[in-house]
């Protein structure tokens, strides 16, 4: 019989970096109890532990999906235990345990210390914020908060995690310093929604805060903040960001969309004057400010009229980075309950095809901007002749990417380089070593 260290448990991760984050927790601690951990293996496993996603339909079907990979070798013995956990179990635990029974135990998404106790380990306090880190060493995601307290109509979040709740600073400095000591340089903020932090514990915002105190960690190279909400946006934080230059001047704050029709039906708690006044205080404080947003499509009750008001917006805007959804109906949300889903999918794909050709054009104007400017670049990765990096204006995964010439001289991965641009496209650059 195969003890603990002689044990292999594979994590796979679906989803968002913020599951990513629960993976990364539970491999540490599973780590420290002897077993084997792995990460999205394809490789024999003794214990397959999926981490799933239930956010829209795509992703619910992806998870299910996965789970149905590992069911035949739960069911033939080929690996010892199958577990599923995450936010598709959260939701909807009693249908999967009957449709899916070879599944050896279903958690949801606060029940990290009942599944690790369930593999036979046992869970350690004094590991809270260590992490097994599946990203590239020089990067890794921050998980300020879980749940939200907002109540936009198309959204299933709160009802799967919950209200908001912040981590308190101390936690969150400690951890910070804990990726550092491993070799991260750049800290990427997320959350269901950053602006909201400090609210439930503090009794106050405490973004600016949180951000000015990581900002002193010695070793940080660059900060990152994902997920801001629009609707009573935390100023402060800008101010921060103007005095400590290791605060990536990027701000990703989804702002769905622009009618005023469809800011109310999807209960937004903002206007679209107040979105245009917003994205022109971002541009008037901190010049060259990278914005990045998400936009929902297809919306019950969203017109011809109301969708070219949100082309107008995104020609206005010029966000250097952006995203389309179509919306997806969710069983119990306010959109599900109280509006018929009338669009067509033909209409909604169609609505998001155009937001992203503006969007091109937009990014190519930018991008051929920068032709000749000189930017401090993150080295990801080495593809054949050239290396890829990133600028502070840009995430990991989902934003654009630096095509550096490598001219026979050997770069580091995880290192900051000064590349001056020599020629873009749509939505990369190239440049060379300045």
């Amino acid at each position: 019989m195969k003890t603990k260290g002689d044990k292999k448990v594979n994590i796979i991760t679906m989803g968002c970096s913020k599951n990513l984050v629960d993976s990364e927790s539970l491999m540490r601690q599973l780590e420290s109890n002897g077993f084997q951990v792995v990460h999205d293996s394809n490789k024999p496993s003794d214990i397959v532990i999926i981490n799933t996603c239930g956010f829209i339909n795509d992703a619910k079907k992806e998870s299910i999906e996965t789970i149905l990979q590992f069911e035949g070798l739960r069911d033939t013995k080929k690996i010892e235990k199958l577990f599923v956990f995450g936010c598709l179990s959260e939701r909807y635990k009693e249908e999967l345990e009957k449709e899916i029974p070879v599944v050896d135990k279903f958690f949801g998404v606060n029940s990290l210390k009942e599944l690790i106790e369930e593999t036979g380990a046992n869970y350690k306090e004094e590991l809270i914020g260590e992490r097994f880190l599946t990203t590239p060493k020089h990067y890794a995601y921050l998980k300020i908060s879980e749940g939200c307290d907002r109540t936009c109509s198309f959204c299933a979040i709160p009802l799967i995690k919950g209200k908001h709740k912040s981590r308190p600073i101390e936690e969150l400095i400690k951890e910070a310093e804990f990726l550092i000591q491993k070799g991260v340089k750049e800290i990427i903020l997320i959350a269901q929604d950053l602006s909201y932090y400090g609210i439930d514990i503090y009794k106050e915002y405490k973004l600016a805060e949180l951000i000015d105190r990581l900002s002193d960690l010695k070793g940080l190279k660059w900060l990152r903040l994902h997920y801001t909400f629009p609707a009573k946006f935390p100023m402060d934080i800008l101010e921060v960001m103007k005095t400590k230059s290791n605060i990536c001047k990027y701000m990703d704050i989804p702002v769905q969309h622009i009618s005023d029709k469809l800011l109310k039906m999807m209960r937004r708690g903002i206007t679209k004057q107040q979105t245009y006044d917003l994205i022109n205080h971002f541009r008037k404080e901190i010049p060259g400010m990278a914005l990045r947003t998400t936009l929902l499509v297809g919306h019950p009750g969203e017109t011809d009229e109301d969708f070219n008001e949100l082309v107008e917006f995104v020609r206005f805007a010029k966000f250097e980075r952006l995203g389309v959804f179509t919306y997806s109906e969710e069983e119990n949300t306010y959109s599900a309950m109280n509006f018929k889903d009338d669009i067509p999918f033909s209409i909604k794909r169609s609505r998001m095809e155009k937001i992203m050709e503006v969007q091109r054009e937009v990014s190519n104007e930018l991008n051929k901007s920068r032709i000749g400017d000189l930017y401090e670049v993150l080295i990801e990765r080495k593809e054949g002749d050239y290396y890829v990096g990133r600028t502070e204006f840009d995430s990991p995964d989902v934003d654009n990417e630096v095509i550096v010439k490598s001219e026979n001289k050997r770069l580091r991965i995880g290192s900051f380089y000064k590349i001056r641009i020599t020629d873009s496209d749509d939505f990369d650059l190239t440049g060379e070593l300045a």
